[in-house]
């Protein structure tokens, strides 16, 4: 097997653990709590669970580019797929947990029938940024654990299993990358078996910020204070 379908494999395991977590969280709510104001500003819990069936549904979009070497799109516009959640969040519970479910099933499917070769094919996510279509499945898992944390249902990143916290800190400090806005920071993981990694989050130098895996994942998503880490924590802006 090649590199990159390796790393995929492995984010195609991961995915699908943090997707069973989502499905039980969203199959304990109800339409009373479905109504109810998730962490995010403005949207409910209804919002964040639509924005995650759709998401299933842009990145599915992605691996059909790998696949095919046809451009496929995340979404057709950011003003589509704006819409697409807020009409979503206003059906009833029963419709959202069949939507989420289907669209995970879409998603999963497609991600273990992809020839190894698609892999290695470059995509564009929506942010313009040129990946390997072996990063989609970790672009997934991502947003399945933060928006998990963000329904407020009881599911933080301290459910994240040992082995996707290294791999989910490189992709969220990735993500800092190239961004004039960002500060100099070391961030410095203790990571669950046991080792030490540091990233530096914009250049060299600067405070470091140092505790674990999860404190730092929150803290770095915008999803914790850094209460648990250590440190001059410098402001960060929005991750994502």
């Amino acid at each position: 097997m090649t590199a990159p379908a390796e790393h995929a494999h492995r984010g195609i395991a991961a995915t699908m653990t943090a997707t069973d977590a989502l499905i039980k969280a969203v199959a304990d709510l109800d339409d009373v709590a479905v109504r109810g104001p998730s962490l995010l500003p403005g949207w409910t819990r209804a919002h964040v669970i639509t924005h995650l069936a759709r998401n299933a549904d842009g990145l599915l979009n992605l691996l059909i580019w790998a696949r095919t070497g046809v451009e496929h799109p995340m979404y057709t516009s950011r003003a589509d797929r704006d819409a697409s959640i807020e009409e979503g969040s206003i059906r009833g519970y029963l419709v959202l947990v069949e939507d989420l479910s289907a669209a995970c099933d879409r998603f999963e499917r497609a991600a273990k029938e992809m020839p190894e070769s698609a892999w290695s094919a470059g995509v564009i996510t929506s942010r313009g940024a040129p990946v390997l279509a072996s990063r989609v499945p970790w672009m997934r898992l991502c947003e399945v654990w933060v928006h998990l944390a963000d329904l407020d249902a009881g599911i933080g990143f301290d459910a994240i299993a040992d082995d996707a916290i290294e791999p989910l800190l490189d992709y969220v400090i990735g993500g800092f990358g190239g961004r004039p806005e960002v500060p100099r920071v070391t961030v410095d993981a203790t990571l669950p078996d046991g080792r030490r990694r540091s990233w530096q989050l914009s250049g060299d130098g600067g405070p470091t910020a140092g505790g674990s895996g999860t404190d730092l994942l929150a803290w770095l998503t915008g999803r914790g204070d850094g209460a648990g880490l250590t440190g001059a924590l410098p402001n960060l802006p929005p991750w994502g």
